[in-house]
């Protein structure tokens, strides 16, 4: 017997899009789930992408105002993938109708808007998902596992990367993105707020840390009518504004468990193209992965492999979720198949009525990490991470 659940979407560009493709998805790569999600309503100013929701997705219908998707009677789920600017209002009234909510990253345009989101989803008691994806892929899952069980011994250093071009080009026209008005902070909710909740889902709890920020590109050029995505492009003579959220976070950071670490993110930088990334040490190994190299663990654990140095293990379907995108060793999944699992497990735990992780709940703990950060870059001193309130 499969459990039918309505899923309502507030937004429907590229990440709208993805998490479609990957409820679709769900059925069929799991079928042994016994989850048949249904594309209930989209909510979509742009007239081409709300046909394309209905017309090419499967969605029952599409409106122009998000209201109707949180009131919808056959809505079990809203789904936000919005801009930043609208996360809080919509998150809000979908916990108020009762509905469990899954939320892109940044879950709130700043930490203080991410505490009170998930206050108001603790209040109403549903059931939250936040857009940690990295975490699902299935070497990380596996990784975390051999951590659990003290495979690497004593955890000690761990550096931890989010470095994106989308911002190189110092032609980009200036999109909400760049705004802090429309995206809240830059980097540091944006591609910071991946590497912060990784090396909490690895290593624990955050204690202090002392940060710095910077914006490489300051002014860009003015979208033309019509345009201003973040992959639009000006030309040196247009109109220019102010860029007025940050490129670049850095943070030396230390532990609850006594280990040290750095975290940088940068949407500006050249060469890495989307390398979210990360490297541990412990008393009795090391890991390192990059999401560029999605389906390959350098892995030192002398204990399973005697090699004095890391061994490079690729992905197959003995790690978690893997097998039922592809059987074997060394086939590789791809980002969205990452979202499938994703979406998999958040559906589990609403169709079970259990609390999901990442929830809101952990979004919030990676809001106290940033929050001192925020501290950190104003005083230039070393700030503690403290509880902010809501669902924690």
């Amino acid at each position: 017997m499969s459990r039918e659940v309505g899923i309502g979407v507030v937004g429907f560009g590229w990440m709208g899009q993805t998490h479609s493709r990957a409820y679709r998805n769900i059925p069929v790569t799991f079928p042994e789930a016994g989850i048949r999600p249904r594309l209930v309503v989209v909510a979509e100013p742009a007239p081409q992408r709300a046909e394309l929701a209905v017309g090419s997705f499967g969605f029952d219908r599409a409106v122009d105002d998000w209201r109707r998707v949180v009131d919808h009677p056959d809505v079990d789920v809203v789904d936000i993938t919005a801009p930043n600017a609208l996360h809080e209002e919509v998150a809000a009234a979908a916990a108020r109708a009762g509905k469990a909510i899954f939320c892109e990253k940044p879950v709130g345009i700043s930490p203080k808007a991410t505490a009170a989101i998930a206050a108001a989803a603790a209040e109403a008691g549903v059931i939250t998902g936040a857009g940690y994806n990295y975490r699902w892929a299935p070497l990380v899952q596996w990784t975390k596992q051999l951590i659990d069980d003290g495979r690497f011994g004593e955890l000690t250093h761990y550096r931890g990367r989010f470095f994106s071009m989308y911002g190189r080009d110092r032609l980009g026209v200036l999109s909400w993105r760049y705004l802090q008005s429309e995206a809240g902070y830059g980097t540091l909710m944006d591609l910071m707020s991946h590497t912060i909740d990784m090396a909490l889902f690895l290593f624990g709890p955050i204690a202090e840390v002392v940060a710095v920020k910077e914006t490489f590109v300051r002014r860009r050029p003015l979208p033309r009518p019509g345009e201003g995505t973040h992959y639009d492009r000006g030309s040196p003579d247009d109109p220019t504004g102010e860029v007025t959220n940050e490129d670049y976070v850095g943070a030396m950071v230390r532990f609850a468990n006594g280990a040290r670490g750095i975290l940088e993110a940068d949407r500006s930088i050249f060469g890495p193209q989307s390398q979210m990334a990360f490297e541990f040490n412990g008393s009795a190994g090391a890991a390192a992965w990059d999401h560029e190299k999605l389906n390959q663990m350098r892995l030192y654990l002398p204990e399973e492999f005697p090699v004095d140095g890391f061994v490079d293990v690729l992905a197959g379907e003995r790690f978690p979720h893997h097998g039922n995108f592809v059987p074997g060793g060394g086939n590789s999944i791809g980002y969205e198949d990452m979202k499938t699992i994703e979406a998999l497990e958040f559906l589990r735990a609403v169709v079970e009525d259990r609390p999901f992780h990442p929830g809101f709940d952990d979004a919030l703990a990676v809001a106290e990490v940033q929050d001192a950060i925020i501290r950190s870059w104003t005083s230039g001193a070393w700030e503690p991470v403290t509880p902010m309130g809501g669902q924690r």
